[in-house]
């Protein structure tokens, strides 16, 4: 993946602004159809809400209380086509749900509602089907949640992902087929004609260069920007989420707990061998360009898992933290919650396209309605390709076997079983990429964080091959080490001067990306 601010001069069928989920699923749809696609985003790929997510590729089992069951189904229809479509990227995550005596659900509701989310999966069986558990059972498998007054709970199946590097990874799919992506591409304006839009100005966050992007047909997938905008505001309503990242827990399955305090749904989440708590739920009216996680949301999710834990977590537990904004239709509910997570797409008045709302995990199908509208001004009758086409780094042998074959292989370079593990997760097939380095230099096989399952040779490729422009890209969504790990300002400066030889960076510049990534 090479950063070419200069293709943008180019002609395009369409030109797509906003390089979070739903621009690069929208921008390899577009491709594969065989339109001649330009990307652009204004900070780094996925810099904003698509690396701020729960990590799930869900149904939402909790949508089910709101009778969404349009979006719970379209949600796990897709949620069934990327475990099969991209098993490196996407893989089977069981969640418990505790039953105490003072639970919101009891028993039988929890029953019928989870035998409902498997009839709209389709009765998928292991690993996604429901079980249920009597206490002892139930507090064997989650032995550090308080069973004092446990009456038993329940496990299903969902699935995660790494948000930040699916969106990667569709973005370099795109790039494959011919589209023109560019990280640091402010969109500045649109230029119309007679009411109309006829290109976009934009400038290059490296060089200051400006250029006029002409397109036949253009799509904003802004996200919160959208709201930027007098339409924008009247489309969109804006919630913020915060997750915390705290210390692994004895589990390899996540819990899905109701707060006490407010009746809200929220996620204790094994992640990259740390623990993701989330999220908050709130209506957000700050500055979209500056969105930070707050005392109270803090306090907020400390104490709703406290109620669940035998031994508490304080802030002195908190590794790391991150926030979002959702972007959900307009509505005049009293709580974020009560909105729905569906989709919708605008047209204004000047032809752009505007992607209001949606999910992480039904982006794929929303981006195909996009490209469809799309396709049908521009006279195309080609169709989507995205739904069950394998992702682009998926390895073409069987999953299974290929993944035996290539953690044996890392194990005798000499990389340990749980890093192994997750390098089939973040780069697929590309993982031969990652041997080649430690092959040539067998040093860079160890961890870069003794107790996180990261090595030096992933970190290397990551900065050579993935459109890295400052460190926060590489240390925050290539890599999340920012989160995941509390990294002060010498071990920042070592890996800037560790990677010197590919990012070519002077002193001033080191300092100035080191001081990027402190708190």
């Amino acid at each position: 993946m090479k950063r070419d601010f200069t293709a943008l001069r180019d002609e395009f069928d369409l030109l797509v602004c906003g390089g979070g989920i739903y621009g690069a699923w929208t921008a390899y749809d577009a491709a594969l159809r065989g339109l001649k696609v330009a990307l652009v985003e204004q900070g780094d790929w996925a810099s904003a809400t698509s690396s701020s997510s729960s990590k799930l590729i869900h149904g939402g089992l909790r949508y089910l209380e709101t009778y969404d069951f349009k979006l719970v189904r379209k949600a796990l229809r897709e949620r069934r086509m990327l475990l099969r479509a991209a098993p490196h990227r996407v893989w089977p995550l069981r969640f418990g749900v505790p039953v105490y005596a003072d639970s919101r659900n009891g028993t039988l509701k929890l029953k019928a509602g989870l035998t409902l989310y498997d009839a709209l999966a389709g009765f998928p069986g292991e690993p996604m089907q429901h079980h249920h558990f009597d206490h002892a059972h139930f507090s064997e498998h989650f032995p550090f949640l308080e069973d004092t007054t446990l009456r038993g709970g329940f496990t299903y199946g969902d699935a995660q992902t790494d948000d930040a590097r699916l969106v990667l990874e569709l973005v370099a799919g795109a790039m494959a087929l011919g589209a023109v992506c560019v990280n640091y591409a402010r969109l500045v304006a649109w230029q119309e004609d007679r009411g109309r839009v006829c290109g976009a100005t934009v400038q290059d966050g490296v060089t200051d260069e400006a250029v006029l992007v002409h397109a036949r047909q253009y799509v904003s997938t802004a996200g919160q920007w959208t709201t930027a905008t007098g339409p924008g505001r009247a489309w969109c309503r804006l919630s913020k989420g915060i997750h915390l990242v705290l210390p692994a827990l004895k589990t390899g399955e996540a819990i899905l707990l109701t707060a006490k305090s407010d009746g809200r749904v929220f996620f204790i989440i094994p992640w990259y061998g740390r623990t993701l708590l989330g999220t908050t739920d709130t209506d957000y009216r700050g500055d979209i360009d500056s969105v930070a996680v707050g005392a109270e949301d803090v306090d907020y999710l400390l104490a709703a898992a406290n109620r669940y834990l035998k031994t508490a977590w304080t802030k002195q537990d908190v590794v790391g933290s991150y926030a979002g904004v959702r972007v959900m239709k307009q509505s005049d509910a009293a709580h974020p919650s009560a909105v729905s997570r569906d989709w919708e797409l605008k047209t204004a008045d000047n032809g752009v396209h505007h992607a209001i709302g949606g999910k992480l995990t039904s982006a794929r199908e929303d981006a195909a309605v996009i490209v469809d509208t799309v396709c049908a001004r521009l006279g195309v009758a080609t169709g989507c390709a995205t739904n069950g086409r394998d992702l682009p780094w998926k390895p073409r042998q069987d999953f299974a076997k290929w993944s035996e074959k290539k953690t044996a292989q890392a194990q005798q370079l000499g990389i340990d079983a749980e890093s192994a593990k997750w390098l089939l997760r973040r780069h697929g097939a590309r993982i031969e990429q990652v041997f080649h380095i430690v092959g040539e230099t067998p040093q860079l096989a160890v961890r870069i964080v003794s107790d996180l399952p990261f090595i030096y040779a992933d970190l290397l490729l990551c900065a050579r091959d993935e459109m890295v422009v400052h460190l926060p890209d590489l240390l925050r969504r290539r890599m999340p080490l920012l989160i995941l790990a509390k990294l002060d300002a010498a071990e920042l400066r070592h890996f800037a001067e560790l990677l010197l030889p590919v990012l070519g960076w002077n002193e001033d510049r080191i300092a100035q990306e080191v001081g990027d990534c402190l708190p």
